[in-house]
């Protein structure tokens, strides 16, 4: 039974958790919701000061052994680092997180401000079992919060073109998700006397229309804030065009949709992920379906995806559905807030040589099921990410260095220390 095998290994981890930090079990107010997601409660002094969130996700996603370094559920500290799936996303700040709040507590240090620990258990298929059932009851008991922080955004390391020092970019938005599956249904036949049209060749050009048509590239808010930080950053030429995107945004606009990531950043993309059709190489199928991907960019709405994607696709043969899970682009948190700058104060104390800016964040995360309960949702995780990493995040070889795991333990230390005075 493999739920059953699932709930135990969370159990499992939760029994783990309670041993390895003692103060925390014995000081925290620590609740299971939805089955296997924690929330742990930690009340502060000065109840008239607004509580903070902390979060990160108990869940990874799959791994096979093929291609590792190191088994993926191993845990191996080698060379260095610790490998292992989950260790850039996102055990290593659930970890870090509690390493933090346990120091804080043996050193006897008594919060002013009530801190909350969240730590959802299905994040990579959606959290609605556990970051949503989460955030509803503590909506049911009239919580708000100042600031809430979650995984996101990583310390780039020469991967911004024109910028030499690291960027610590903190997520002030993220892309909207949503998946549609296309279909058509044809005679089928036999192999030998096929039609001019068939239902694989049909679904296929439909996706080839698509990928050949984007949708229009747009600097929405965070990424032209971003552009905005990182321009005094880069040399004479770069400045001048960063200061007049009113005029050169267009001209940045190409730039940028040179590369993938970048792409990802200026428009709602769309990818083909998965394709079902036929069933021996010798007959013609009957059907022909494929799933596609949307990362909607803020601004752009579910409804004005799908239209799209019907515009390009203009066959009434073909039917588009619309999968479960559905996420609208997010609200974009006010980087002049003292939330960010409290974040930014606290990352230049503990990775002093870093640049810092707001950006866009092109994935989802647990978050945006708090988006009720406070105006400050941020989304950052400070470890170092250089050209050869980012491919690790859900791929071979995932690990986090040991120096990167001992600045996050000081990174939340730090963070819990300076959200203690009234107004930061």
């Amino acid at each position: 039974n493999p739920m059953a095998a699932e709930s135990e290994e969370f159990a499992r981890f939760h029994r783990f958790l309670g041993d390895s930090f003692p103060h925390i079990a014995g000081s925290l107010e620590k609740e299971v919701i939805g089955g296997q997601s924690l929330l742990y409660t930690w009340s502060g002094q000065e109840p008239t000061l607004k509580p903070i969130l902390l979060m990160a996700h108990l869940d990874v996603v799959t791994a096979a052994d093929k291609g590792w370094r190191h088994p993926p559920f191993a845990g191996a500290v080698a060379d260095g680092y610790v490998w292992g799936r989950g260790t850039m996303d996102d055990k290593s700040s659930l970890m870090a997180i509690l390493e933090a709040v346990e120091h804080l507590l043996r050193d006897r240090f008594i919060p002013k401000r009530t801190l909350y620990l969240a730590f959802g258990h299905d994040e990579e298929v959606g959290g609605d079992r556990g970051a949503a059932q989460i955030a509803e009851l503590l909506r049911s008991r009239g919580v708000t919060f100042e600031f809430v922080l979650d995984e996101g955004l990583n310390i780039l390391d020469g991967i911004i073109p024109g910028v030499a020092s690291p960027v610590a970019l903190i997520g002030i938005a993220e892309k909207g998700y949503l998946s549609l599956r296309l279909a058509v249904e044809t005679s089928g036949g036999h192999s030998s006397i096929p039609p001019t049209e068939t239902a694989i060749g049909i679904i296929s050009r439909v996706l080839h229309r698509l990928e050949t048509t984007p949708l229009p590239a747009r600097l929405s808010s965070p990424t032209r804030q971003m552009l905005e930080f990182l321009g005094p950053e880069m040399n004479w030429h770069n400045r001048l065009v960063l200061a007049n995107l009113w005029l050169f945004g267009p001209l940045v606009e190409k730039q940028m949709a040179q590369s993938p990531p970048t792409n990802a950043a200026i428009r709602t993309t769309l990818a083909p992920t998965l394709f079902h059709a036929g069933v021996m190489e010798n007959v013609l199928p009957t059907s022909a379906a494929a799933i596609i991907n949307l990362r909607l960019l803020p601004g752009d709405t579910i409804a004005s995806a799908v239209a799209n994607v019907r515009r390009v696709v203009n066959d009434p043969n073909i039917k588009i559905t619309l999968l479960p899970l559905q996420m609208e682009a997010s609200l974009v948190s006010d980087a002049a807030s003292p939330s960010f700058t409290l974040i930014q104060r606290t990352i230049h104390e503990t990775v002093p040589d870093v640049v810092v800016a707001p950006s866009l964040l092109v994935a989802a995360t647990d978050s945006r099921h708090y988006a009720a309960l406070t105006k400050n949702i941020l989304r950052f995780l400070p470890i170092r990410v250089g050209p050869e990493d980012t491919k690790r995040y859900h791929g071979i070889d995932e690990r986090i260095s040991i120096h990167d795991y001992e600045r996050l333990v000081r990174f939340y230390t730090q963070l819990i220390r300076n959200s203690q005075s009234e107004n930061f």
